[in-house]
């Protein structure tokens, strides 16, 4: 696939590599990377060679946040413009959402403001063992506003609230109590046991994978009887596809 300068993008054996590549910048979050981050997931949205996608960011730093300098200067600009800005940033974050494939964020380093927005957004979050992750925007009078709604459907209300309104940073092992990140890796071996760890995700039926995102994510504000019903438009689904079927005559030539 094609690359920016501010973002590497690799593909083999159903894993799809973004690699954010500013690191002169810790890899701050600016107009085009995160242009080129959308652009990316749609056209891999579109591959079926691709089963998951893997994010993650080139240097010390998975990613610092905003780049402020950036941020200083659009913040003088008219409402609109602020708010288009702000927009893009969110239809990312949708975006990674409704993508058909898991998107899982290796993260190493800092993971900071929207740097750990960006990795609350993907649906794994693999941790080395000294990463560390944090919302301190308040600290500059800031507000963590884009990922707020995925941030409390990761952690407990009271949790979000502590991280968005004190700005305390956290060490991977208490993001993993607390419910943000999945896996913490030991930082020696980190790169293999991440590449096992997707390659083992890549294996899954892709179309099983797909409808349980979808489903498991469709089922946001959604009453128990309605949750029920979509859960059997999914089971017809599944049931009707060939991953399945092979899957379904696997295990009955075993039990035979």
């Amino acid at each position: 696939m094609s690359a920016t300068g501010v973002l590497r993008v690799e593909a083999t054996d159903g894993v799809a590599t973004l690699t954010l590549n500013r690191p002169e910048r810790r890899n701050a979050l600016n107009g085009a990377l995160v242009e080129a981050l959308t652009g990316a997931l749609a056209e891999l949205a579109r591959r079926e060679d691709v089963r998951v996608v893997l994010l993650r960011g080139e240097g010390p730093d998975f990613c610092s946040g905003a780049d402020l300098a950036e941020l200083e200067r659009i913040a003088g600009l008219d409402v609109e413009a602020n708010l288009a800005d702000a927009s893009r940033l969110g239809d990312l974050f949708l975006a990674m959402r409704a993508h058909p494939h898991p998107i899982v964020a290796a993260v190493h380093g800092r993971a900071l403001a929207g740097g750990c927005g960006l990795a609350t957004a993907c649906d794994v979050i693999l941790a080395r063992e000294d990463a560390e992750f944090g919302y301190p925007e308040v600290h500059l009078g800031f507000v963590p506003a884009m990922v707020m709604a995925l941030l409390r459907r990761k952690v407990t209300e009271g949790r979000a609230f502590e991280l968005v309104t004190t700005g305390s940073r956290i060490d991977a092992r208490r993001a993993a109590e607390i419910g943000l990140v999945n896996r913490v890796l030991p930082g020696d071996g980190f790169d293999e046991a991440v590449a096992a760890w997707v390659a083992d995700l890549a294996s899954r039926p892709a179309s099983a994978v797909t409808l349980s995102k979808r489903l498991l994510y469709g089922l946001d504000g959604a009453s128990l009887e309605e949750g029920v019903r979509r859960g059997a438009e999914v089971n017809v689904l599944a049931r009707m596809t060939e991953a399945c079927r092979q899957g379904v005559r696997r295990f009955l030539d075993r039990s035979k």
